[in-house]
Order: C-alpha cells, then sequence, then structure tokens
C-alpha cells in the first residue's frame, strides 16, 4: 500500500491562510466569492471554481490545488539502494526516519529517529550495516524521542542544528559536509517551520537525496511556525534548487522528488 500523502487541500489551504494572516472571511473578500463558499470548502467540501478562485489570493498553484483535492497526486518513488525509510506512529499520525548508507564500505547514517528506536534499529540489522552518524532534521518531539536509544545502540555521533541545540548533541551549521564511507552529507538551512530547520543533501547514491524533516511534503509542506515567508523562501533556494531526480525524504508522508514537486505542489506554482 502506498503511503497517503501527510496533507490535503484543505491542510494547505489552512497553512497558506495562517502563514498570510487572511480570515476566511478576508479571503472571501480578496477572491470575490461568497464567504459561504469558502467555508464549504475549508470544510472539505471542493468546489474546484472556488479553489480555482481563491488560490492566486493565497499564492497557490490553482491546478495543483484541485489536483490534490481530487486525489490526483500520488508520487511513487522507489527508493534507491542505500536508502531506507521507517514510519511510526505518533499521536494520530505517523513520523517517518530514515537510514542511509553507502553499499560498498556498509558505513550508514540515521536521519531523525520516529517516536522510538526498534523498527529503525531492525532496518540497521537487516542490512548489516554500521552507523556511524546520526542527523536531525530540526528537535520537535516527534523527531527525536528515540534519539538517545539510538545513540545508545550504535555508539554514533549525532548532530542538531545550530540554532536548535540538544544537550550532548554536536552542532552542525549550513554548508557542513560529513562523510559516510563515500557518501557525501551536506546541511543546508530550511528553517521557517522550526528555529533552525536542516535539510541534509546526500550524495553518493544512485539518486542525490534531500532528507527535508518537514520542511517540504509532497503536495504540502510543514507549516510556518516561525515564518511562513521564511520557509517558502529557503525551500526554493535550497531544495527546489537541486535536480530534479533528487529524491525528497520527508518527516511525514511518501518520498517525491524535486521535479515531482516542482509539477505538482500548490504551495510552488512558479516551478510547474
Amino acid at each position: 500500500m502506498p503511503i497517503p500523502l501527510e496533507d490535503n487541500y484543505t491542510d494547505v489551504l489552512g497553512k497558506a491562510m495562517r502563514g498570510l494572516g487572511l480570515s476566511a472571511e478576508a479571503l472571501a473578500g480578496h477572491a470575490g466569492v461568497e464567504a459561504s463558499a469558502v467555508a464549504s470548502l475549508l470544510g472539505g467540501t471542493l468546489d474546484a471554481a472556488t479553489a480555482a478562485a481563491v488560490a492566486p489570493h493565497l499564492h497557490l498553484g490553482a491546478a495543483q490545488l484541485v489536483a490534490l483535492g481530487q486525489g490526483a497526486y500520488q508520487p511513487d518513488v522507489a527508493a534507491p539502494a542505500g536508502l531506507a525509510g521507517v514510519s511510526t506512529p505518533y499521536d494520530d499520525y505517523h513520523v517517518n526516519a530514515y537510514l542511509v548508507w553507502d553499499p560498498a564500505s556498509k558505513e550508514a547514517a540515521v536521519f531523525d529517529t520516529g517516536a522510538e528506536a526498534q523498527a529503525l534499529l531492525a532496518a540497521v540489522a537487516a542490512h548489516g550495516v554500521t552507523v556511524k552518524h546520526l542527523f536531525v532534521t530540526h528537535t520537535h518531539p516527534d523527531h527525536i524521542l528515540a534519539l538517545d536509544a539510538i545513540v545508545a545502540a550504535t555508539g554514533c555521533e549525532a548532530h542538531v542544528s545550530d540554532l536548535e541545540p540538544l544537550a550532548g548533541v554536536t552542532p552542525i551549521a549550513p554548508g557542513s559536509v560529513v562523510h559516510v564511507g563515500g557518501l557525501a552529507i551536506e546541511a543546508r538551512r530550511t528553517s521557517g517551520h522550526s528555529k533552525g530547520g536542516i535539510t541534509y543533501v546526500v550524495t553518493g547514491l544512485a539518486a542525490p537525496l534531500a532528507v527535508v524533516g518537514d520542511a517540504l511534503f509532497a503536495g504540502s509542506m510543514g507549516g510556518g511556525m516561525v515564518s511562513w515567508a521564511d520557509a517558502l523562501a529557503n525551500n526554493r533556494r535550497e531544495i527546489f534548487s537541486l535536480p530534479d531526480e533528487t529524491v525528497v525524504c520527508p518527516g511525514h508522508g511518501p518520498l517525491t522528488t524535486v521535479g515531482l514537486e516542482k509539477a505538482h505542489n500548490p504551495c510552488y506554482p512558479e516551478f510547474a
């Protein structure tokens, strides 16, 4: 079964409205539609005409938003050799963590931890790899709950954003590159959802990877809990500048690629 998208179209609308500080009434006025039509749209009844009318006022792509609402977008991206994802339940949703390794040396890195360590440590054992490093994309609880357990089990060095320090964890700054076997892992700042969010760009596998945490989802993005404008701008600069074939590994939802998100993500209509 494919992993479902993290967000539906109402989530995207809500995030954009909060990010821009627009109420439903204000959005209706800007778009020239009835307030009741916007309320119905936000309530989960998709009317394509209303969605298309409000989208530009939220800087969203109308066609991509409607397609998302119609269930027409579901990326189907295979993990390249050297990448394994695990998904663990947290409250009423699931959170992703990733194991990435150099197939030649079997040296590995973990990205985020998920809600518990068992699934990820099982993947480590199944692939017969040695974990050298653990990289945290951001320090929201669902992404670091198993950090201590994974470090204790593997003896790896953990890294966290220099703007989101954790006791006993090595800070990492944008531009830093860490090597794991034949792989290079570069830290890029994608803050906005969190104060110091980091995207890790991995090269050395058959396709480049971008482990993005909650900066970007398939068909959506993390909310601008710190700054919606910064979240958008940093993603444009640090993620959408990567090659189209880059496999995007988000904190929630399925794998996608930079090229697929350019074509289908309503938050970035300028790339479609």
